[in-house]
């Protein structure tokens, strides 16, 4: 395995820009684009190699590999009111209190 492939590499058309763009989330924003996907894809590899390339000789910490498995699980912190309201709406829809959020998330992340 690449030092480069534990970061996540994201490439997506922009409509704004009319064109793909590259970017690594947590690490890089949008820092390469051009008409052909798999072109982006390429130089936004090499321009993780650069940046860990630099972020070595400088001594520098690189930010914590985001290409990794996700177990699915994690640990919400909203507060006794906001919990109690979400329980009750998912009582409400006869749903768990997990499927009623997970449903939400769907619903938001899908937008």
């Amino acid at each position: 395995m690449k030092e480069r492939d534990k970061y996540l590499k994201i490439v997506e058309w922009s409509d704004e820009d009319k064109c793909y763009v590259g970017s690594v989330p947590g690490w890089l924003g949008k820092c390469c684009h051009g008409k052909n996907e798999i072109d982006v894809y390429t130089e936004l590899s090499t321009i993780v190699d650069e940046w860990i390339k630099i972020y070595s000789e400088e001594g520098l910490k690189r930010p914590n590999p985001t290409n990794k498995d996700y177990s699915g699980k994690f640990l919400l912190r909203i507060g006794p009111d906001l919990h109690k309201e979400i329980a009750l709406k998912a009582l409400n829809s006869g749903e768990s209190l997990n499927n009623f959020v997970v449903k939400k998330l769907k619903s938001v992340v899908s937008r």
